[in-house]
């Protein structure tokens, strides 16, 4: 009678089986649904994304403006360099023998009636370098918000990148929860018809039960965790509203190995990071706006010409037509140290500059140090984890089989199907933290 009990438990079992199958085919059923709702969902590659957000992006509209903005700064300086002509049309009509006597000057000059038209021409000679200094720091400036674009579209893929890995690493989790809520919920319908027979107890049935419970609470926990990752994408994408992709896996089954020396990557991203590039750019532009701000007490000289005709003009005025060129120095004497502190402000602010650059290359090969190590970690990982989600699996198959014959308990079932569970999340979230270590790491040296 001993010896028949464990074949009469496994073929109650096998009847279970069969009691639950028109429950598991409306399980299947959903589980077409689903897929046919998966399928008319739009699919997003890796490649797509990323061109999505550089096309819809907020932030790359808003760094391109700048870029542009910033370049026409550079017009702005360099018009100092060019002559400029202005044309004046004059009428005065003005009472016989008036004279300006409170004009808030010195000098107190006689008003003539006259209509008149003239031409007033004004031409730099030289200011001993200064105009040109800015001209440089404008271009550069422009030279720097350009890069700063770059750095911003780099941002704006790496943000892409690691939430397209996020999702996907949700959606095997989500896939890995609804197929332990599945699993869990025929062992239940088992135990329970064999605890009906009174082949089972109710503890049995209970533990079970509980599984089930925590199974389905993983499940929710999923789908939070799968629709958040979701709406993170898709806003990066510029999407409103928010958009539920079907995401194509590119990730290999063998995936590259892990960079062993951080030394070069070290190299590469002092070389290669465009915010470093832009950091640097910006400060040899607060170099040369420094050594103009000093050129402040410099003098200037500056050629001036006027041309015109004065058809109807006061007797006083005798020529119908007047012409006149010149030249004008202008030395700085004494301004209240006005353009010392400026030249100060301007220096010590280049300075400042200059230290940005040395903090930004520390922080710079201390990140790509720190990522090289967590690549070469979650690497690892992903070789623990599937070794350790096969021994989970191979540990679960024994122990149902052992729980079917009988010689073992619930106990020992439910933590062989915990482990497993937790073995094939860890697996799965290995997998794209690798992708995603590798993504920060071509972000890190200026890939």
């Amino acid at each position: 009678m001993k010896t028949l009990r464990p074949l009469l438990m496994v073929a109650l079992w096998m009847s279970a089986s069969v009691m639950v199958g028109q429950e598991v085919a409306q399980t299947t059923r959903m589980a077409q649904q689903q897929a046919a709702s998966a399928a008319t969902a739009p699919t997003l590659t890796l490649q797509q994304a990323e061109q999505m957000a550089l096309a819809h992006n907020p932030r790359i509209a808003v760094s391109r403006l700048l870029a542009l903005a910033e370049g026409q700064r550079t017009r702005e300086f360099r018009a100092g360099l060019l002559p400029t002509a202005t044309m004046n049309i004059s009428a005065v009509d003005s009472h016989e023998g008036s004279r300006i006597t409170a004009g808030g000057g010195i000098n107190n000059p006689v008003v003539y009636q006259r209509a008149a038209a003239g031409v007033t021409v004004s031409q730099l000679i030289t200011d001993f370098g200064r105009s040109r200094n800015l001209v440089s720091s404008a271009d550069l400036q422009a030279k720097a918000q350009e890069s700063f674009d770059l750095a911003t579209r780099s941002d704006v893929v790496l943000a892409v990148d690691e939430a397209f890995y996020r999702a996907l690493g949700s959606q095997s989790v989500l896939a890995v929860a609804e197929g332990t809520v599945h699993a869990r919920q025929q062992i239940v319908d088992r135990i329970s018809a064999l605890t009906n027979a009174k082949l089972k107890s109710d503890l049995d049935l209970n533990f079970a039960n509980v599984s089930l419970a925590q199974a389905k609470l993983l499940l929710l926990d999923a789908q939070n965790e799968n629709v958040a990752a979701m709406t993170a994408l898709s806003t990066l994408l510029g999407d409103e509203p928010t958009v539920i992709y079907t995401l194509v896996d590119d990730v290999n089954t063998a995936p590259p190995l892990a960079p062993t020396d951080p030394e070069p990557l070290v190299a590469q991203a002092l070389k290669s990071r465009p915010d470093l590039v832009a950091l640097n750019e910006q400060y040899q532009a607060a170099k040369k706006f420094s050594d103009a701000e000093s050129d402040l007490w410099r003098p200037t000289i500056t050629a001036l010409g006027v041309a015109g005709g004065t058809p109807v003009r006061a007797d006083a005025i005798t020529s119908s037509w007047y012409g006149a060129a010149g030249v004008n120095l202008s030395i700085p004497i004494f301004n209240g140290f006005l353009f010392s502190a400026r030249a100060n402000e301007a220096n010590y602010r280049a300075q400042a500059a200059g230290k940005q650059v040395d903090l930004l290359r520390e922080a710079i090969a201390r990140d790509v140090k720190t990522t090289v190590l967590q690549a070469q970690t979650n690497f690892e990982r992903i070789s623990v984890t599937q070794q350790l989600a096969e021994q989970a699996n191979s540990a679960f198959d024994l122990a149902q089989t052992r729980y079917k014959l009988g010689l073992s308990n619930i106990v020992e079932l439910s933590q062989a199907q915990l482990a497993q569970t937790e073995a094939q999340i860890a697996y799965a979230r290995a997998r794209y933290s690798y992708q995603g270590s590798l993504v920060a790491l071509r972000y890190q040296t200026g890939q």
